[in-house]
């Protein structure tokens, strides 16, 4: 077999499917490695995305592994862990626009209430759904790389005041602020920064408590930024007026947790249930990145990598 690929939801498949067609060996499942039960590779060359953990006693069979996404957090780990020269690969951006809209959606949906107007609507009760417009409010992007300039992009286009954080200031369509102030100051704060050893559980209780009561938070980044049980006490609190998560932290465990039912079994599940009781929450299954325009370029750019990979022996976009 030429390849192998895990994680691959529905969609995903056809497209995969008809990118290919006969001209490679390949098989795919919608599971994880570790869900899987595979103890060994099932090709030279894997494909995976962000929930699969790499098992280091399959560095000697395998040539690479690719990760159709732009993060490849799992790739450096697996790198780190290993002592044989496999070569790893990522995506070139396909999402952008995708994941941005994903974070307007949310801060959208939590200012007019939706989830607790959708489940009241079996009582066609009105009580206690006023929300807030947009439109002049406060949003603060912390993170301004592609997506972060996007949200602000769109978030300006809104009416809403939009600053911004980060170390780099790469945009001069951003007013740029320090943290702790732009914090002070926000409504809605949206992560969008990218994952390193040193912005790791960034968002912790202590943090998020300088922000005045009420606020809205939303990642649509990494879920190591946000710790979730940090998340369900700012709630239970009413220090944070609404949530919106797309990743969560130990996301490979919580994934699969909630794919058995075995929800027990991880410390972050059992989080992620109590906030699905929240009437001020929208969780999504990492899923910010799924249009049918980033789709299609996400499979067109894994299937290029791999014949790529399988012609000249190494990724272009190489961890």
């Amino acid at each position: 077999m030429d390849v192998y690929f895990y994680e691959v939801f529905e969609e995903e498949a056809r497209l995969i499917k008809s990118l290919i067609g006969r001209r490679l060996e390949f098989g795919l499942t919608d599971r994880t490695i570790q869900e899987s039960g595979h103890r060994e590779p099932p090709a030279r060359l894997i494909s995976v995305r962000t929930q699969s953990v790499i098992p280091v006693e399959w560095q000697d069979r395998l040539s690479g592994v690719l990760s159709r996404t732009t993060g490849f957090d799992n790739l450096k780990a697996f790198r780190r862990a290993i002592n044989l020269p496999v070569a790893l690969g990522y995506l070139e951006e396909y999402a952008t626009r995708a994941v941005a809209e994903q974070a307007i959606l949310m801060m959208l949906a939590l200012l007019r209430k939706l989830p607790r107007q959708m489940e009241q609507f079996r009582r066609f009760d009105r009580d206690g759904l006023t929300g807030a417009e947009a439109r002049g409010r406060r949003l603060l992007v912390v993170g301004v790389g592609r997506i972060g300039g996007e949200i602000v992009k769109i978030g300006q286009g809104l009416g809403l005041q939009v600053r911004g954080v980060d170390i780099v200031r790469r945009h001069d369509f951003v007013e740029y602020v320090e943290r702790d102030s732009g914090l002070a100051w926000a409504d809605i704060v949206i992560c969008a920064m990218n994952l390193t050893d040193e912005n790791y559980h960034y968002f912790s209780y202590d943090l998020l408590k300088k922000c005045r009561p009420g606020v809205i938070f939303i990642n649509v980044a990494r879920g190591e930024h946000a710790p979730l049980a940090d998340m369900l006490r700012l709630l239970k609190e009413e220090h944070l007026g609404g949530l919106g998560l797309d990743v969560f932290e130990d996301e490979p465990e919580v994934g699969t947790a909630l794919r058995s039912g075995q929800v027990e079994e991880s410390e972050g599940a059992v989080i992620v249930a109590e906030l699905l009781g929240c009437p001020n929450v929208i969780l999504t299954p990492h899923n910010a990145f799924n249009t049918e325009e980033a789709l299609e370029r996400k499979a067109r750019f894994s299937v290029e990598e791999i014949f790529y990979f399988l012609e000249h022996g190494n990724f272009r976009n190489s961890v």
